[in-house]
């Protein structure tokens, strides 16, 4: 699914004065590709985030899926937010077949697909667990298999590992890799960590303070399949040092 981002800008009411978020934000996403946008805090990359998953409304320009304009959420699009945005009432198995469960597929379906994607995030034979007893990252991978279960043409990550401490998030880096590089989602990610932005991306949107704005694009060159060894490589620290005097730039 391809992703184009035409000139999109979002302003809002804050009290009696007018604040602008996002200003003539432009770019596109090819089918398959990984798309990180990084940028200052408070610079607008959750804004836009909802606006591709069709959560907000853009006041300028237009989002486009495949040609076709964003006007809503769509099933073609699976969100994972920094928060696990699970069911604490119902087992793992049955978070994961929610969205299923509401397509009207049937109970076995729902039942073998659930397992194939636990297995797939590493949590088989959890599935009769409820959430309330998982570590933080277990809850996350519920959460990304239970958007995969549904088979998004696009997935969307709201700074998906943003939550979680410093080893799980390593492990969880890696096996969004692994998945991707499984079934080719294009995917849409946010977050403020240089490095996990080199890791993961094909390109990286670089985006300004606010008002964002696009100051940015880079091609991430490092061959993949890619694990945490290539962050000790002098390709990674030469991308990661032009990115941190980019945006130093830009909060100075």
């Amino acid at each position: 699914m391809s992703l184009e981002i035409r000139g999109i800008g979002k302003s809002f009411s804050l009290g009696r004065e007018r604040v602008t978020a996002l200003e003539s934000v432009s770019f596109s996403v090819a089918p398959g590709e990984f798309a990180v946008v990084v940028g200052p805090s408070g610079c607008g990359k959750s804004t836009l985030l909802n606006i591709v998953a069709g959560l907000e409304h853009a006041s300028t320009g237009q989002a486009l899926l495949n040609g076709r304009a964003i006007t809503g959420p769509g099933a073609e699009r699976g969100m994972v937010f920094q928060s696990y945005t699970l069911f604490p009432w119902l087992t793992v198995r049955k978070n994961v077949e929610f969205g299923l469960r509401m397509k009207g597929m049937p109970p076995a379906e729902r039942e073998e697909r659930s397992r194939r994607y636990l297995d797939l995030v590493g949590l088989g034979g959890f599935e009769n667990a409820l959430p309330g007893q998982l570590s933080g990252g277990m809850k996350q991978r519920v959460a990304i298999a239970r958007v995969l279960a549904n088979r998004p043409e696009m997935l969307l990550m709201d700074e998906p590992f943003g939550a979680l401490d410093a080893q799980t998030r390593l492990i969880l880096q890696d096996l969004l890799l692994t998945v991707w590089q499984k079934h080719k989602t294009t995917i849409l990610f946010i977050t403020h960590d240089i490095d996990e932005a080199i890791l993961l991306a094909d390109r990286i949107f670089i985006m300004s303070r606010r008002p964002g704005r696009i100051l940015a694009e880079l091609c991430v060159d490092i061959p993949r399949p890619r694990d945490h060894t290539v962050t000790l490589s002098p390709r990674f620290t030469d991308i990661k040092k032009g990115i941190l005097e980019m945006l130093w730039s830009e909060i100075a």
